[in-house]
């Protein structure tokens, strides 16, 4: 799953260290979710989604490989 929480972040000026204070989790959880280590569970998806003011849709992009 690919996502654009790097170009989010990057838009808004906020480091991983600031997004993970503001979710609750470590920064190498950001880190990883950025570089498609990890997959965030729903809530967290809907969490970064609603932080951006964005649709989790419009944050996390399914690949072909996903389906």
């Amino acid at each position: 799953m690919r996502n654009t929480l790097r170009v989010q972040r990057a838009i808004r000026e906020i480091s991983q260290e600031e997004l993970a204070v503001a979710m609750s989790v470590s920064r190498q959880t950001i880190n990883a979710i950025e570089v498609k280590k990890y997959v965030p569970s729903g809530l967290l998806c809907l969490r970064l989604a609603k932080y951006f003011n964005m649709t989790v849709e419009e944050l996390f992009i399914m690949e072909e490989e996903d389906l």
